[in-house]
């Protein structure tokens, strides 16, 4: 695998304050920023774009989804004032690119595309939380366009262990190619 900098982007997904305190499986939250962050770091290095994703609601709520469920989302209103800043860990740079959106996927209703498309961006790295929710539909967006995806296995993770194991192993297969922190970085060339 080559990862050309100049056409690679890196988008993380949900890294936010509000998400990282979760319990996640199989990687801890802990665990999924510091790699996030190693990968956010070397891309930098590399002049690759840097994306960084969170998910946030206005002071009315007006704008998050609230369709009739069988499982309702574990969101406990009113959010904390702080919970879709990002992680400081991230070390947001200038350079980076950085996507607000309102549901699960960062494509719809955000400038995700237009962002991308204007850096020459035909590769994405992804990764970030939860698996199953916002990195996957964002991916399955990404494939929809025709961009290359790779996913940082271990730059992931979900509410369960299972959740996530069937993504990594039936879902991302399909969309594109799944690989390590440690694999991304050394084919970032």
């Amino acid at each position: 695998m080559h990862l050309d900098p100049s056409s690679t982007a890196l988008v993380l997904i949900d890294l936010q304050r509000g998400i990282v305190t979760r319990d996640t499986k199989p990687h801890t939250a802990a665990d999924v920023v510091a790699r996030g962050a190693k990968l956010a770091k070397r891309f930098r290095e590399a002049g690759a774009t840097v994306v960084l994703v969170h998910v946030g609601y206005s002071a009315d709520d007006g704008d998050r989804l609230k369709p009739q469920t069988d499982a309702p989302p574990a969101i406990t209103l009113p959010l904390p004032p702080d919970w879709s800043e990002l992680v400081p860990d991230l070390e947001q740079a200038p350079g980076d690119v950085v996507v607000l959106k309102r549901q699960w996927g960062a494509f719809y209703g955000t400038q995700l595309d237009l962002q991308l498309r204007r850096r020459n961006v035909r590769s994405i790295v992804i990764g970030g939380i939860a698996t199953n929710m916002g990195v996957e539909s964002t991916a399955r967006d990404a494939w929809e366009r025709n961009f290359q995806l790779v996913f940082a296995e271990d730059a992931m993770a979900s509410m369960s262990a299972e959740w996530h194991e069937f993504s990594i192993k039936n879902i991302f297969p399909r969309l594109g190619i799944v690989r390590s922190t440690d694999e991304i970085l050394g084919a970032l060339t």
